[in-house]
């Protein structure tokens, strides 16, 4: 149980009950600066003068477009603390995502973290009537500074923003999150500071820190899922530092030395990846023991080992995984790994090291967390955990997950056609995933009701409005676009036959005597196709363009099982029938 009701209220319990030297831990310069408690504190409020300063009400809406780093945090609290909304924006989504979230959101200030997003902002701001004020984190000619928001805080009393504090209620919106929706629109999570709290709460258990812990931060607040455990790590007094990007979270890792870091699987895979080629380059007998106790770890669960295997583990940690956890700094107690499914074979492998990731389960929409494995309630590999605390799930006829709960959202900002959708009769929240419990106690995710997939970075892919854009080429018939849970997205291409022919004779290329096999094999046609992908992928964020493409010799049809009688693709089915492209795609 929490004793306070607002986010805002969390780093005043951190200040309270443990002020910490280094709240906020940040590399400058290649040294590492810290950030006090109450300097964190002071600092937002100085903003929260400058917003009321500019004429800002509670309601208005504030958006963020920015890497990891302090000033996220502290705009994140000052626009609490008078009432207005953040809207956090991933830095890399597209300008026509922008121009649609800024305009649904009725942004006024925006505030971004480098000159390149200066640019695309700029782009779009006259499609933005709302965007009254543009600024950036860093020092840039062409953008005000961020600091110009405080520059008038002289004009207002630090009473005035305590009052604004006093009227907010811990039901009342703090943010607005956008999520990829069907149709191609994201659309606006409202979360209330109440829906984030109760999953604060019922993480505090499950997550080993505590004020004497260090955590490590890379995955984008933005996110609600690092985000949220940024206010679970201020209220439990741990110190974040901040990576300083994805490059370096090897050399940050090793340096911080940190107790807990949340990762994604695309990570998780980058670091086995890493682990195994150094296991490729031993010779003798250390690269025999080196594979003999990763086959030991793949043989690894949490329940029903020997006598005998528990002495090969032990054997096996003390010689290969020591030097696995020395790697991560020597201290890591636990990965907490959301936002996709993680490969069963690494959860094990890891936990076997003695290096635990604790896998859970959740959505922007229930704040994010539905279940977690953990050491309290416990761990099955190849399952996303327990419910946690305060959390009811209920598998629906279809097999669909149900949620309800304190942490489920108020709904999609000014949408109550897309709300009504994933609401049933009785409240619960449809999460369009298909799931069953394993031993009664333990969630396991068996499939996807939507078509909406995640990389296993964790990035959403709407292939549905991909593969229509695709079809506009003359050189596409059929597209599917494929890579749920892998590293990337690709796409399964059926040429249109007829115009390539055409497009051959006009090339001087002599396809006529050739097979549809032997033309989606032709070296100039591959490229061609390629080039029509390069240019389409540049309407998309960086995780959504696609990175390989495969051409199928045969038009997907009803006859052949792959299409519904409307014509919609049998995913599943597809998948089956060209495994063989698919592992072509995915296995190097």
């Amino acid at each position: 149980m929490l004793t306070i009701d607002r986010l805002f209220d969390v780093p005043r319990h951190q200040l309270k009950n443990y002020p910490n030297p280094n709240m906020f831990v940040t590399k400058t310069s290649g040294i590492w600066v810290p950030m006090s408690t109450s300097e964190f504190l002071n600092a937002a409020m100085d903003v929260s003068r400058g917003l009321i300063s500019m004429g800002v009400q509670a309601g208005d809406r504030i958006a963020v477009a920015s890497s990891n780093r302090y000033e996220w945090n502290i705009l994140d609290i000052a626009v609490q603390q008078v009432g207005a909304i953040l809207v956090p924006l991933y830095p890399n989504i597209s300008a026509s995502d922008y121009r649609f979230i800024l305009n649904d959101a009725g942004v006024e200030i925006c505030v971004v973290s480098n000159d390149e997003l200066v640019g695309k902002l700029s782009e779009i701001r006259s499609d933005v009537p709302s965007l009254k004020h543009l600024f950036s984190f860093d020092n840039l000619e062409n953008c005000p500074h961020w600091s110009q928001i405080e520059s008038n805080k002289g004009q207002v009393e630090i009473e005035m923003v305590e009052q604004r504090m006093r009227e907010v209620k811990s039901a009342d919106l703090v943010t607005i999150i956008y999520t990829s929706g069907t149709t191609g629109n994201p659309k606006g999570v409202m979360l209330s500071h109440a829906n984030i709290l109760s999953t604060v709460a019922a993480c505090i258990d499950p997550i080993p820190a505590d004020k004497n812990s260090k955590v490590l931060s890379f995955l984008p607040v933005c996110h609600i899922y690092e985000r949220m455990l940024h206010y679970l790590y201020m209220y439990i007094g741990c110190s974040i530092h901040f990576a300083e990007s994805m490059d370096t979270i090897g050399d940050n890792i090793r340096e911080v030395k940190p107790d807990v870091f949340s990762a994604v699987p695309r990570l998780i895979e980058k670091v086995f990846d890493k682990i195994m080629a150094k296991g490729e380059d031993l010779s003798g007998i250390k690269r025999a023991l080196f594979f003999w106790a990763v086959g030991v770890a793949e043989d690894y669960d949490v329940v029903g080992k020997s006598v005998f295997y528990k002495v090969k583990l032990a054997i096996a940690r003390k010689l290969i995984f020591s030097k696995w956890q020395e790697a991560l700094g020597g201290n890591v107690k636990a990965i907490a790994s959301g936002s996709a499914a993680l490969q069963p074979r690494l959860a094990r492998i890891f936990l076997a090291a003695d290096i635990p990731i604790l896998e859970g389960y959740g959505l922007t929409e229930t704040s994010p967390v539905v279940s977690v494995n953990n050491f309290n309630t416990g761990i099955r590999i190849g399952s996303v955990g327990p419910l946690v605390e305060n959390v009811q799930v209920k598998i629906a006829a279809d097999g669909e997950i149900l949620v309800k709960g304190p942490n489920v959202m108020m709904g999609y900002y000014k949408n109550e056609e897309a709300t009504k959708e994933v609401f049933d009769a009785e409240g619960w929240f449809c999460t369009g995933d298909i799931g069953m419990f394993q031993e009664e106690k333990f969630l396991k995710i068996t499939d996807r009701k939507k078509e909406i997939f995640k990389t296993s970075g964790g990035k959403y892919i709407v292939p549905q409005a991909m593969e229509n854009r695709l079809k506009q080429s003359r050189f596409i018939e059929q597209a599917m676009v494929i890579g749920e849970g892998e590293k990337f997205p690709a796409v399964f291409i059926v040429p249109n036959f007829a115009f390539v022919r055409e497009w051959a004779i006009r090339h001087q290329l002599n396809f006529n005597d050739l097979s549809n096999q032997e033309v989606i094999e032709n070296a100039a046609l591959l490229d061609r196709i390629n080039k029509e992908i390069d240019q389409i992928n540049k309407e998309y964020g960086s995780w959504e363009q696609l990175k390989k493409v495969k051409l199928l010799p045969n038009e997907l049809t009803i006859e052949g099982g792959e299409l519904t009688p409307t014509l919609k693709f049998k995913r599943k089915r597809i998948l089956e029938k060209y495994q063989d492209a698919y592992q072509s795609i995915y296995a190097s």
